[in-house]
């Protein structure tokens, strides 16, 4: 008798357009703590969300001080993909995967061999810095070179205007064009494969409902209910990282 996960394997084999989105859940084997969990980053730092929100990173230079200094040892850097973003390039190279929706911004998805133009990066990503004065974006290795040599809080080069990573704080607008492109390719999927997410997150939530409703079959991996649970065609709780290669491979 076929198992839940068999019969899910075989629908992936049959599947000629997945859209994974992924969570914090996929990095964590890699070393990147997620953020609402019992050891999440705002769990254990209160402070952590404080920097997240874009009010109190405009006003309080500590925030931004503090926020440098993150930026600086953030375990992003030292990262490595794990067998669970590897296991999703096997989609790639079998000419499955139409995309990924990603609420990380580690990057990781790229450094594991995922074709960029893929990756929807709907909260941004750490690996660039960006001016709230202008505008100007560049990597975010220059400035951590400044934080480095004893700048706290370093300032645009352009324009005087305040520097953060080119991701989406509490109180910043996401970017429609993103969103957007997210929206259209969950309406594509024939299956959408939801890893590592709560699902709580909105806008980003709403493309498990558009791909369901436009046809597609969905698959939950995710230690934790989500409020989609009920919605999907399948629900696995187990490791990403031991589990999704499985789902995968061919």
């Amino acid at each position: 008798m076929k198992t839940e996960v068999d019969i899910v394997r075989g629908w992936m084999n049959q599947a000629q357009r997945i859209v994974v989105l992924t969570g914090a859940g996929i990095s964590t084997d890699s070393g990147i703590p997620d953020f609402r969990g019992p050891q999440g980053v705002w769990t254990t730092n209160p402070l952590a969300e404080k920097m997240s929100d874009i009010h109190f990173y405009v006003s309080d230079p500590e925030v931004r001080k503090l926020s440098w200094q993150n930026r600086l040892n953030s375990p992003a850097w030292t990262a490595r993909p794990n067998s669970g973003h590897q296991a999703i390039v096997q989609l790639q190279d079998r000419k499955k995967l139409h995309a990924i929706i990603t609420q990380n911004i580690d990057g990781l998805h790229q450094i594991s061999g995922i074709e960029p133009e893929k990756v929807i990066e709907v909260h941004g990503t750490l690996r660039r810095v960006m001016c709230l004065g202008c505008g100007w974006r560049d990597v975010m290795e220059k400035a951590l070179e400044r934080v480095r040599a004893g700048e706290c809080d370093p300032l645009c080069h352009t324009c005087g205007g305040l520097l953060k990573s080119d991701t989406i704080s509490f109180g910043q607008a996401l970017i429609p064009e993103v969103i957007e492109h997210a929206m259209q390719v969950a309406k594509e999927a024939d299956l959408l494969l939801a890893v590592g997410s709560t699902l709580r997150v909105y806008p980003v939530a709403g493309v498990v409902p558009l791909a369901k409703e436009s046809g597609a079959r969905l698959v939950i991996l995710n230690n934790q209910p989500t409020p989609f649970d009920s919605m999907a065609d399948a629900c696995l709780k187990a490791s990403i990282a031991e589990l999704l290669p499985f789902l995968c491979e061919s």
